[in-house]
């Protein structure tokens, strides 16, 4: 996966354990695309303070995240659904009648779990 959307999970995960400020900074940097020099200007502090706050928000979220591995469990948890849909949809290519609906309904049931997920 890559850094963006890594970050962007970490965030999902975690977010609501890093400080009000972290999150916030966190959130409008990264999430709301804002430069390190608006948000100072916005709060009233220096760019570099800023970066600080959010340099520290992401190793607590790294932090987390290695000493828990929510992040990697759910995206291997994805990637096992992919595949078994994928699965799925050439078993079911190859039956027909009875067999070929339930394997669709499995797979349209997988689906829904991965989009769940």
């Amino acid at each position: 996966m890559d850094e963006a959307y890594y970050r962007t999970m970490l965030f999902d995960f975690y977010g609501e354990l890093l400080t009000d400020k972290q999150r916030e900074y966190f959130d409008l940097h990264y999430n709301e695309d804002l430069s390190l020099s608006e948000i100072a200007e916005s709060e009233g502090i220096s760019r570099q303070g800023v970066w600080d706050i959010i340099r520290r928000a992401e190793a607590g979220l790294r932090r987390f995240e290695s000493r828990t591995g929510l992040v990697r469990r759910f995206a291997d948890q994805r990637r096992i659904a992919e595949r078994m849909e994928s699965k799925l949809e050439e078993l079911s290519a190859r039956l027909s009648g009875e067999d070929k609906a339930l394997a669709e309904d499995i797979r349209l049931e997988l689906q829904e779990l991965r989009h769940g997920i």
